[in-house]
């Protein structure tokens, strides 16, 4: 029997059976379902979901969205993480404890969406490796990792799902009171700090990175990075190894 799931108001479960994609099926019944549904796969490796998001800004600001679903799952692992084990993103999707990928989020919206008109729906979704299932040595896959190789103990899918829907509330919570900047700053604050350099995220969500005591921008676009996951390996159906 599988293990029940409990989520807070106002989100709605969707449960898939193994073979399942939340975020394919997210993206399909987001139309009809509204915003809240969240879909769940149920899986022995991998925590995976999706959640149908409502935006109310344009496409080009709405993307933002993204960074608070980032916020969420990086919360939703540090509340199992040991003390020990720092969670960190690399901008702007993947997700790594103590270096090792062990997976990261993506955003979905419609293909007809026009930059400048708030898109019927958005989706949110993402996959952390829970147990390493080949045969692996550390050596050979220094890069990778999962939660059962990192001392989370009995924090699984289940439990990582549900801690993410509360940390989304949050998050969403905080973007509204205290406006987007509260978030930004949150996810900022998860990425590996690099000496001299400063950072922040403009109104389309694009990464702006400056050196201290330089005159010069770089700017690197959300839109484009989302295209292809940085951290899905489309062969396996999960997280890179």
């Amino acid at each position: 029997m599988a293990e029940p799931i409990q989520l807070p108001p106002p989100f709605t479960l969707v449960r898939l059976r193994e073979s399942g994609d939340a975020f394919a099926h997210a993206c399909r019944i987001a139309p009809e379902s509204g915003p809240g549904t969240l879909v769940y796969v149920g899986r022995f490796d991998l925590a995976e979901f999706a959640v149908v998001l409502e935006p109310a800004e344009p496409l080009i600001t709405a993307r933002r969205a993204f960074y608070a679903g980032m916020v969420a799952l990086t919360d939703a692992l540090g509340a199992y993480a040991p003390p020990t084990k720092a969670v960190a993103i690399d901008w702007p999707d993947a997700v790594r404890i103590d270096g090792g990928l062990v997976g990261g989020g993506r955003l979905g919206w419609p293909a007809s969406a026009e930059e400048d008109e708030p898109p019927d729906w958005l989706v949110f979704g993402a996959m952390i490796r829970t147990v390493m299932m080949n045969d692996h040595d550390p050596g050979v896959h220094p890069l990778a990792s999962a939660l059962d190789e990192e001392g989370f103990g009995e924090a699984g899918a289940v439990q990582l799902t549900e801690s993410f829907a509360r940390h989304l509330m949050r998050a969403t919570d905080s973007w509204q009171v205290d406006g987007f900047d509260s978030v930004a700053r949150d996810y900022l604050s998860r990425i590996p700090r690099e000496r001299q350099m400063v950072r922040r995220i403009d109104d389309r969500g694009d990464l702006l990175t400056r050196r201290s005591g330089s005159d010069t921008t770089e700017r690197a676009g959300l839109a484009k990075a989302l295209a292809t996951p940085s951290w899905l390996d489309p062969k396996l159906g999960g997280p890179a190894s």
